[in-house]
């Protein structure tokens, strides 16, 4: 399978889902995994994909539509000739309404694809999804070395509590044309074996918009991942583990 037919496979793959069972999905999947070209596309593709799933989940229909789609298609059936004299347009105009601001949902979520949403997604499909850890080593200044060495932050400052976690090692994420920081952790049971379960990206805060407002960590749930960004100092946080969002906080 080569990459273009892996491509026009993965177009229908929804990540987190049985998807991936599906041989043909497996093996689009394997060969994305081994060509960074379609790795990078894969994963702006799921992060576009849950962008929409969540802007569904956000539209309301307007208070009173179904019922008054219901009497309206009742009269329908008991007085045609009534209906087509009478007929009010507001189930109508309620629908085109809602389409309208579907369009504007789609519109707005795609104008733009340097959000913060989409890079948290997309970032937290880079932990969840895979990646090579280049770096295996729990010494920060070995870390912050090979960053630096490789364009990537390497200036960052680790939160109180993040600093008792244990150190894995680091990897370079890309984000368009920026080079992003991916520091590697183990906590809890992962602490005893080879997987990590936390991970802090960095990177340049001009990269990103829509970026936190506020002191305080932004907490989201994405993709299975509870996430917390931040800002501080030029650059954009985003620390995402695989626990509860209360052990998240205790590491801020």
């Amino acid at each position: 399978m080569n990459r273009d037919e892996a491509k026009e496979i993965l177009i229908t793959y929804r990540h987190g889902t049985a998807d991936a069972a599906d041989p043909q999905i497996a093996e689009a999947l394997a060969v994305a995994k081994n060509d960074s070209d379609l790795a990078g596309w894969l994963e702006m593709h799921c992060a576009r994909q849950f962008v929409l799933s969540e802007k569904f989940r956000q539209i309301v229909p307007p208070a009173g539509l179904k019922e008054q789609i219901i009497s309206e298609h009742a009269v329908n059936q008991k007085a045609p000739s009534l209906l087509q004299r009478d007929l009010k347009p507001l189930p109508v105009l309620a629908l085109l309404l809602i389409l309208g601001l579907l369009g504007a949902t789609w519109f707005g979520a795609f104008k733009r694809n340097d959000t913060l949403t989409i890079y948290r997604s997309q970032m937290a499909t880079t932990a969840m999804w895979g990646y090579d850890m280049t770096l295996a080593t729990n010494d920060l200044h070995q870390i912050r070395d090979y960053l630096a060495a490789n364009q990537a932050p390497a200036n960052f400052t680790l939160p109180a509590g993040l600093q008792k976690s244990t150190l894995t090692g680091c990897a370079v994420a890309a984000w368009h044309k920026t080079k992003v920081a991916l520091i590697c952790f183990r906590t809890g049971e992962a602490a005893a074996n080879s997987g990590n379960n936390l991970w802090l990206f960095v990177v340049d805060q001009a990269s990103v918009h829509n970026l936190p407002k506020g002191e305080h960590p932004e907490i989201a749930s994405v993709n299975g991942m509870i996430t917390a960004s931040w800002v501080k100092d030029g650059k954009l946080y985003l620390l995402g583990t695989l626990n509860d969002e209360q052990t998240l906080k205790l590491l801020l």
